[in-house]
Formats: structure tokens, C-alpha cells, sequence
């Protein structure tokens, strides 16, 4: 803009990001601010900011607010996860989301050079967003329960989706704490020690 030249550090790339002479990349421009010499801006493809601003890009009814973004949760180049909610009962708000054949999401996705987006249904009952938070793995309950004086979401899944639950070197449930601002401890049970306790839910599979 005006003859201005930015460069992005190195720090604000994500591991993902490689690039080559001539290609158009879209990244968040934070705080500009201008002096007598030089004006300095701060540029990056890192922060959750890019996220919000490519879902609005290609998503109409979060750019028009029938879709709510309520948090996201960011390991950039690799994962995000991030929380929608919409008043409209009669919207499918993941489908929304994604596109027609995953068309909207392909298009973020490949903007970020291969990175996972998880579209999470948020809701006011903490119990059931964290299990939405959890996807794809399939959990049989949720507890908040009170630790230290901290309220801890214990959640229950079957052996077999533990591994999925947690996610490599924990990710996905790091991600989901953080989208969910509360702790997750997960507990894995075997299939016949299943109770009668446990909440109903939406289906609730995970996209990406």
C-alpha cells in the first residue's frame, strides 16, 4: 500500500507455510503504527485472528452474523477447532459451514496449506460442548465435577476411542479444553461398565 513493503517473521508463519516467488496469501494485519521514518505493522498467519477473518471470507452467514463464532482453539499449520452457534433452529449450521461437498472449508483448508479445521456446535450447557469439542471421538458422558477448587470436565469414552479422544501427542483434547475454557480429564471404560447415566446428545460427528 503506498509504495510499503511488510515482512512477516518467521515466528508468525505457521509450520505449515511454504511459499514460493508470485503467491498470493492471505494473512491477519494486527496493530499499524506510523512514525516520521517508517510506519511499522504487525503481520501474521499464526494467530486465531486469520482463522476468524477466512471463515467470514467464505462463509456468508458468519460474515452477516446469522452464524456466531463463539471461540476458537488454534495450533496453527496443524489443527483448529472452532466453536458456531446460531439462533436460526432451522439451520444447519456445521453444514453451513463446511459447503456443498466441503467446498467453503477446502477453500480455508487450502489457504492454511493442509491445516485440520474442526467445526464444533457450541452450547450453554457446558457438558455438551465438550463432548461436541471432543470430536471425532465418541464420549459416553460428561461431568463437571470440582478439583482443587477448579471445575474439571470428567469425561468417559469406551478403550477403544481413548487414543482418538486424547488425539496425537494430545491434541485434540488440549484443543477442546482450550475452545471450552475448562479443564478435561478423560477416563476410558470398558464397554460393559457402561451406566445408565449418560446424557443424550445431538449427533455430534466430527468434520474436517
Amino acid at each position: 500500500i503506498n509504495g510499503l513493503e511488510a515482512i512477516v517473521p518467521e515466528k508468525e508463519l505457521s509450520e505449515a507455510d511454504k511459499f514460493f516467488q508470485g503467491d498470493r496469501i492471505k494473512l491477519f494485519v494486527g496493530a499499524v503504527e506510523e512514525s516520521t521514518k517508517y510506519t511499522k505493522s504487525f503481520l501474521s498467519r499464526k494467530v486465531e485472528e486469520l482463522m476468524r477473518g477466512l471463515l467470514e471470507l467464505e462463509i456468508p452467514e458468519i460474515e452477516d452474523g446469522t452464524i456466531q463464532i463463539k471461540n476458537i482453539a488454534r495450533e496453527a499449520g496443524s489443527r483448529t477447532k472452532v466453536a458456531v452457534y446460531s439462533e436460526d433452529e432451522n439451520l444447519d449450521v456445521k453444514g453451513a459451514c463446511i459447503g456443498k461437498n466441503g467446498m467453503r472449508i477446502q477453500s480455508i483448508i487450502d489457504e492454511l496449506k493442509g491445516e485440520k479445521i474442526d467445526i464444533v456446535l457450541w452450547n450453554e450447557d457446558i457438558r455438551y460442548f465438550v463432548k461436541n469439542a471432543l470430536n471425532p471421538s465418541e464420549v459416553i458422558s460428561v461431568e463437571i465435577i470440582k478439583q482443587n477448587e477448579e471445575e474439571v470436565a470428567r469425561v468417559e469414552v469406551e478403550e477403544s476411542q481413548l487414543s482418538l479422544a486424547i488425539g496425537k501427542k494430545g491434541q485434540n483434547s488440549r484443543l477442546a479444553a482450550r475452545l471450552c475454557g475448562i479443564k478435561i480429564d478423560i477416563h476410558a471404560i470398558k464397554k460393559e461398565d457402561e451406566t445408565e447415566d449418560e446424557i443424550e446428545t445431538e449427533d455430534t460427528e466430527g468434520e474436517e
